[in-house]
């Protein structure tokens, strides 16, 4: 028998409102509508089909204190993290929003009316005190302080959703199911006791060993309960994973597991977090739930240090263990012991007893060099999924930013590093100049800054299309501020996939020899006043933070500077 839902009812809103859904659409074709984030959206989903269960919308002011303060609802109910709908004060004043406003719901992708929100309230939250309550610090090296920071609005709406549709997924659909589609496969095999097993990791030996372990204590059958919502910045992309998920349950005896997929934006709030897993994988009717060490970890802080302790998420999880009504199943990291070609906890192995491991840090190293990885750490398939997904570093693609003021020589660096790059072969190479990807239709410095930063956006994601599909990219845009540079480096990071090699060159020219050659007049121009927001005459070029090399025109010629850049990528193994 499957577990109770966290809180005593299952709360499908898609089932519950599916009389008034032809209603429903319709209103939302009259109502003003808020097309949501990939993050709103995926917890849409979850508020939908009852997996945040006992969540019925977004929270109010008073549920979300409650959490943030207390980890519980307004009504007392245990629930860790804060679920909410941020918003601008634009979107405040554009969309007329006050308490009473019924709101569509959409999604990003194909603009379709997923909900309609009746707004309870408008409230502006203390997000400096939701960091540090809720991930333990205001730091930003925590990913979910820096989307706090750089991606949350100001402003949170509350109010309970009326459910139109669920989202639309073209990925993996057999292996999506809802709660009380879950509850219902278990309940046609007969399972009665289910261990469920979050990851957001491709999974090896050590992760089938574990599990099975688990549902062998426990004498219970296994649910591989993967997320593929938003994971940590970085993280294996979702089409990869799953594609190793279905290697590894190949692996198991017949019948033992089954593989579902779950929509959750992580937060990687630590303890916290697991409570919240908890509590998701209680509402999908698993009546255990395994909790590792660092569960949901997001690494290092700021000072170097881990952002919690090893074994906190259990602590808080075994704290509320009477409420979630969840058997937690603690587990330590597991090491392999070559003697007797098996997985055991490391609390287990005798002292002086030879191990053997792999980190992820290493593994990383091995995949993308193409160094061996032993069959004792992975299984065939899986590392022929992650070597077809993750190629040596020789075929990965890469970008190179130049930046530097008007005439300090970045595009004929850049051009001169084209020619080269094509003459070393193996890659296409891309040349992205100026403000646009064609500069030659406008005019330098003729753009609004906000049609400028639009630009800069464009380049990025063109960019980072480029370095993931394997190509040489040398960007070389106006970039007179640090944050628009943050912005491009973090989108090829983020975006780029195993192309996401980034290098930030400034070309530190001073502005008294720019000036001098500027053949096209642009600095006489501005100084006339016929032109505006040139750096060095009425704008100011920000100073370069951490850059991977500096060069200067002044002091290197072109083709110096071009094998300083080859080298740079040589060390790197990319060339």
């Amino acid at each position: 028998m499957a577990n109770a839902p966290h809180g005593g009812v299952l709360k499908d809103l898609v089932a519950r409102d599916e009389h008034l859904r032809e209603n429903l659409k319709a209103e939302a074709h009259t109502l003003p509508d808020i097309v949501l984030t990939e993050r709103q959206l995926c917890d849409l989903e979850l508020i939908m089909n009852g997996g945040f269960s006992p969540l019925e919308g977004f929270m109010n002011e008073a549920d979300y204190k409650g959490v943030v303060d207390n980890l519980r609802l307004a009504d007392g109910a245990l629930f860790p993290i804060p679920i909410t709908l941020d918003v601008s004060r634009e979107d405040i004043d554009r969309l007329h929003l006050a308490a009473g406003s019924r709101i569509a719901l959409r999604d990003p992708r194909d603009d379709q009316a997923l909900a309609i929100i009746t707004v309870e309230d408008i409230y502006r939250p203390d997000q400096v005190k939701e960091a540090i309550q809720v991930f333990g610090a205001d730091d930003p090296a925590h990913p979910a302080v820096a989307y706090l920071r750089n991606k949350v609005k100001e402003y949170y709406v509350g109010g309970k959703v009326q459910a139109i549709q669920p989202p639309t997924h073209f990925d993996y659909v057999a292996l999506r199911y809802t709660p009380a589609e879950l509850r219902a496969h278990f309940k046609k095999l007969a399972w009665r006791r289910v261990v469920a097993f979050q990851t957001r990791n491709p999974m090896h030996r050590a992760h089938r060993e574990l599990t099975v372990r688990a549902a062998r204590q426990r004498q219970a059958n296994v649910l591989i309960h993967p997320v593929v919502g938003l994971t940590k910045p970085g993280d294996v992309d979702h089409y990869t994973r799953v594609r190793v998920y279905e290697a590894i349950m190949a692996k198991y005896p017949n019948g033992m597991g089954h593989l579902a997929l779950l929509p959750l934006a992580m937060r990687m709030a630590g303890p916290r977090e697991a409570v919240w897993h908890a509590i998701i994988r209680k509402n999908f009717g698993a009546t255990h739930f395994i909790v590792g060490r660092d569960h949901a970890g997001p690494g290092k802080n700021s000072q170097g240090k881990d952002f919690y302790g090893p074994y906190d998420a259990q602590d808080l999880v075994m704290k509320y263990h009477e409420e979630l009504q969840i058997e937690m199943v603690p587990f330590q990291q597991m090491t392999y012991l070559p003697s007797t070609d098996e997985y055991q906890p490391v609390d287990e192995v005798p002292k002086g007893t030879q191990t053997l491991d792999i980190s992820g840090t290493e593994l990383r190293r091995r995949l993308k060099t193409g160094a061996p990885i032993p069959d004792w750490f992975s299984y065939d398939a899986v590392v022929k999924t992650l070597r077809e997904s993750y190629p040596p570093r020789a075929k990965q693609g890469f970008v190179i930013f130049l930046t530097g003021l008007h005439g300090s020589g970045k595009d004929t660096i850049a051009k001169a590093l084209q020619v080269t790059l094509n003459q070393q072969g193996g890659r296409s190479v891309s040349l992205l100049l100026g403000d646009n990807i064609r500069p030659d239709l406008d005019t330098p410095f003729s753009a609004t800054p906000e049609e400028h930063s639009k630009n800069l956006q464009r380049l990025a994601f063109v960019a980072a299309e480029l370095a993931r599909a394997g190509a040489a990219v040398i960007l070389a845009p106006n970039a007179y501020t640090q944050a628009s540079r943050d912005a491009i480096k973090d989108t090829i990071l983020h975006q780029a996939g195993p192309g996401g090699n980034f290098f930030g060159i400034h070309v530190a020219t001073p502005l008294e020899h720019c000036e001098a050659n500027d053949r096209k007049g642009v600095y006489a121009r501005a100084r006339a006043g016929e032109i505006r927001g040139v750096p060095g005459v009425d704008a100011t070029f920000e100073p370069v933070e951490r850059p991977q090399l500096t060069v200067d025109t002044t002091k290197q010629n072109i083709p110096e500077i071009v094998h300083s850049i080859v080298l740079l990528l040589e060390t790197d193994s990319l060339l």
